[in-house]
């Protein structure tokens, strides 16, 4: 079905404009003062939920940079470690507008990985939430630099209660205390280090400034229609959920539910009926599976896809008729009113992005990295190519490094947006950011000019990459796509396996887990076999150096980082 295409006379739209945290607290209070910021549930089984509105959501912020003020953290790192809460949210901003620099944590980190991130960046102090009192416990005496301890509410002797700092420092804005307007803010200076949780190895500390995050969405922002309702369903410590989720969805003034965690979305989406979602691509894809699953479990599978082919033979005519068609039997899944997935993170396949629009869904697939803050392009409202993850936002410049015969070749990235180097590595940092500026991501693709606008298309990433003995390069990600529209794979990696002594064998694998249910409900009972006679069909239409030669099935899902990402680095590749 053929995208809305407005070409070069697709205007851009409103954005909030923000230098620093502090004005964007400040406009957007001044923009929506009584409309809410925030929702959220004390507990996920509770049946009211608790508000905050953006004028509230700015005094919180004036008295606990006011209160931090008086305790000397200017300068210093404190590390941030919880669930998304808006407390979380509020300490983020307000830490960096009074001058520290704030280390986002990754809570479900063990305790030895998060030790060594304070260590590394030298923390003096950690904010954290209450479920994480015993790990801040231990944490204290694992990092000697730590000396203050800021608390959600899981008190341990000496910490400060996130509420007292908040009280006292509003005493001190009534008493005269203007060190919150006064301060002078680096916005180019060091604002953030977030240590990257590494798909592929060891992960490494970007270093962020005011001016790379503001920019990333104050630019960013002009490509999006956002809705007025979304959900905070990703981890607050990745770029994705910091930047993105938090902070251009805040300065936009738009609604965020909170999300009290995987296992409650679902009912929270049908009772909170957001507009619009930013997701990475396993949780779209989850959504999709289940769907198509329910269909075919209550005999509906039939009549969902003739709904969808008559509604895409309307739509070429002119008639959008899906949210009558789709409204009750699939839409009401997700509260009814949702219009559009902000999706990024990883490839997502085509045939699902084209599923959703077909049942009134917009996908608008984006690419970003932590070192770009993460934001480096996305598709548009009304303006997307297939397969493409977009045009770079505005500011943003790509080009290709040593392109091959078909103009692909390495991602470069260049804006105000672009990291200011990894952490305490210079030469890490000087191996990526090249004498004109652009970052290199690592990725691989092309970028084509339509309309006199950049499009960039992933082809896989430079880390993953497949070189056989005949030299020729196979992307697993490619292979990946295809093999995910098999019925009944759940998750698949393709790699190169290796012998026993870890040499490379030229032999492709596929390493799928299968969706068990799926797989019972059309009774298949030797998976490998089934799956050995797909990849035979896959295999049939691709090049054959690109062919699958051996199919491993796993009996549990691919560990994973916080950000659902599969982690390549820990797989075993040793093949018999």
């Amino acid at each position: 079905m053929p995208t809305k295409n407005r070409k070069k006379n697709y205007p851009l739209y409103e954005t909030t404009h923000f230098s620093d945290f502090r004005e964007m607290t400040e406009r957007v209070a001044q923009k929506y003062p009584d409309r809410v910021a925030f929702r959220w549930k004390t507990s996920p089984h509770d049946k009211e939920t608790k508000t905050v509105t953006f004028t509230e959501s700015r005094d919180a912020i004036r008295a606990l940079t006011t209160e931090l003020h008086s305790m000397e953290l200017e300068g210093k790192r404190v590390a941030i470690i919880g669930a998304a809460s808006v407390e979380w949210f509020f300490s983020y901003t307000a830490l960096m507008t009074m001058g520290a620099v704030t280390v986002p944590i990754d809570k479900e980190l063990p305790i030895a990985d998060t030790a060594s991130i304070i260590n590394t960046a030298e923390c003096v102090g950690i904010v954290y939430s209450a479920s994480l009192k015993d790990k801040v416990e231990e944490l204290r005496t694992l990092c000697p630099t730590v000396k203050t301890l800021i608390t959600f509410g899981g008190e341990l002797e000496g910490a400060l209660s996130y509420e007292a700092l908040v009280s006292a420092g509003k005493e001190k804005l009534a008493g005269g205390d203007r060190s919150y307007f006064d301060y002078e803010i680096d916005r180019e200076g060091l604002a953030s280090i977030v240590f990257t949780s590494g798909t592929t190895g060891k992960g490494k500390g970007v270093m962020l400034s005011l001016k790379n995050i503001c920019s990333d969405m104050e630019q960013g922002m002009y490509n999006f229609n956002i809705t007025p309702k979304t959900m905070f369903v990703l981890p607050p410590h990745h770029t994705f959920g910091s930047t993105v989720n938090f902070v251009g969805h805040f300065a936009q003034g738009c609604e965020v539910y909170i999300s009290s965690g995987i296992k409650y979305i679902l009912n929270e989406l049908k009772e909170f009926k957001p507009t619009h979602l930013i997701l990475v691509p396993l949780f779209v894809e989850t959504f999709y599976k289940r769907i198509m699953a329910t269909a075919e479990k209550t005999g509906k599978l039939a009549t969902l896809k003739k709904g969808i082919k008559i509604s895409n033979m309307l739509r070429k005519v002119g008639i959008d008729l899906r949210k009558k068609l789709f409204g009750e039997s699939v839409l009401s899944n997700f509260g009814g009113e949702l219009e559009m997935i902000i999706c990024g993170g990883a490839a997502l396949n085509q045939s699902i992005i084209d599923f959703f629009e077909a049942i009134g869904v917009v996908i608008l697939n984006g690419y970003g990295i932590t070192e770009c803050a993460p934001l480096i392009s996305c598709n548009r409202n009304e303006y997307r190519r297939q397969g493409s993850v977009g045009m770079p936002i505005v500011g943003g410049v790509v080009k290709i490094d040593n392109p091959n015969e078909a103009g692909e070749g390495e991602i470069c990235y260049k804006g105000p947006n672009v990291m200011l180097g990894y952490f305490g590595d210079e030469a890490a940092t000087k191996a990526v950011i090249d004498e004109e500026g652009f970052f290199h991501t690592g990725d691989l693709g092309r970028v084509e000019i339509h309309d006199g606008e950049q499009w960039i298309f992933i082809t896989g990433r430079s880390k993953n990459l497949i070189i056989l003995s005949n030299g020729k390069n196979v992307y697993p990600e490619e292979l990946e796509t295809d093999l995910q529209g098999i019925y009944g794979v759940s998750e698949v990696v393709v790699y190169e396996g290796l012998s026993q002594d870890m040499h490379s064998t030229d032999v492709i694998v596929a390493e799928i887990y299968p969706d068990a249910d799926a797989l019972a409900l059309h009774n298949i009972t030797d998976a490998k076999k089934y799956f050995e006679d797909e990849v035979k069909k896959i295999n049939a239409k691709n090049a054959p150096y690109k062919a699958i030669g051996r199919v491993k099935i796993r009996n549990e899902e691919f560990p994973k980082n916080t950000s659902r990402k599969i982690t390549r680095f820990k797989l075993d590749k040793t093949i018999d």
